[in-house]
C-alpha cells in the first residue's frame, strides 16, 4: 500500500482507505456466514459426552472426538478474533493491519473448520458403518475441503495474478 492516500487509486477509483474499509466490510460478511455454523457445530460437539452411549465409545473415537472439539473451538476463536482485534485498535489508524490480521484469522479458521468437519464425518460414519468406512468418509471430506477451500481458490488467484500481470491486449 502507498503512503499517499489521495494519490493512490485502484481500478475502482477508491482511495487506499476506502479500499481497506471495503475489504474489512467484505471480511466481516464472510465471517458472519461461517461463524454461526461453526458455533452450532461446536455447541453440538460439546453436548456429546453427556449422551449415555458416549461412554461406550472406543478410545480412538474419543480421540477423534477430542480433535474435532479442539479444532471447532479453535475455529470459533479464530473467526471471533478479528472483532477483538478491532476493539483493541479502534480509532488507532490501524485498518491495514486489522484487515491483514482478520484475513489470516479467517484462513486459519477455515482450515480448522475443515479439520473439525472431517473429524466429525469420520466419527459419525464410523459409529454408523464401522471404522474403515469412517476413515474413508473422513478422508473423502479432507479431499473435498482441500479441493474446494484450497485448490480452487489458489487456482483462481493464480489466474487473476497472471491476468493482472499480462500486458493489455489491443484491438486489431
Amino acid at each position: 500500500m502507498h503512503d499517499d492516500d489521495e494519490a493512490w487509486r485502484d481500478e475502482r477509483g477508491e482511495s487506499q482507505l476506502a479500499q481497506l474499509d471495503r475489504h474489512w466490510a467484505e471480511l466481516l460478511q464472510e465471517l458472519r456466514v461461517v461463524q454461526t455454523g461453526v458455533q452450532v457445530l461446536t455447541g453440538f460437539l460439546l453436548t456429546l459426552p453427556f449422551q449415555p452411549r458416549f461412554a461406550q465409545a472406543p478410545t480412538w473415537q474419543v480421540v477423534v472426538y477430542l480433535v474435532a472439539v479442539g479444532l471447532a473451538v479453535l475455529a470459533t476463536a479464530l473467526f471471533a478474533a478479528p472483532v477483538s482485534v478491532h476493539r483493541a485498535v479502534f480509532r488507532r489508524r490501524a485498518r491495514a493491519e486489522l484487515v491483514l490480521v482478520g484475513h489470516r484469522c479467517a484462513v486459519a479458521g477455515l482450515a480448522c473448520l475443515a479439520g473439525a468437519l472431517a473429524a466429525v464425518v469420520l466419527l459419525v460414519v464410523a459409529v454408523l458403518l464401522g471404522g474403515a468406512a469412517g476413515l474413508v468418509a473422513g478422508g473423502a471430506a479432507v479431499v473435498v475441503f482441500a479441493l474446494l477451500w484450497g485448490l480452487v481458490p489458489l487456482t483462481l488467484r493464480r489466474r487473476a495474478l497472471r491476468a493482472a500481470a499480462a500486458p493489455p491486449q489491443t484491438a486489431a
